[in-house]
């Protein structure tokens, strides 16, 4: 399976949609930007939890909410602020847009024929 890239907009709960390159990874429960992407947003990072790295080690996340715009749909999302080289679109997000991986495309497709509710 190879990366999967895409095109999607944030926001922060009463801002304006920014858009923000992704790489999808189904391995990562939140989606997660820079903290420079997070300020830039004006998400309120609210709390922290703690996160496993690819490599084992645990790390301290800022986590706050923000809205993620993809494939026509939108939702609000928990969104994490953290050192990435770049953006990673996490499971929660994928999954409450309704979206999942084609792995064998190497694209998203609607994993539901409708938007869900928010």
């Amino acid at each position: 399976m190879g990366l999967v890239k895409v095109t999607g907009e944030l926001a922060s709960a009463d801002g304006e949609f920014k858009p923000v390159e992704f790489l999808v990874d189904t391995g990562s429960l939140y989606t997660l930007v820079s903290p420079e992407i997070a300020r830039d947003l004006g998400v309120d990072l609210v709390g922290s939890t703690t996160l496993e790295t690819a490599e084992g080690s645990h790390v301290e996340v800022a986590m706050g909410y923000a809205r993620i715009r993809l494939m026509g749909r939108e939702k609000p999302t928990l969104l994490g602020a953290m050192n990435v080289p770049m953006p990673l679109l996490g499971s929660v997000s994928l999954q409450s847009l309704g979206l999942k991986v084609n792995p064998v495309a190497e694209i998203l497709e609607y994993d539901i024929p409708y938007p869900p509710l928010v």
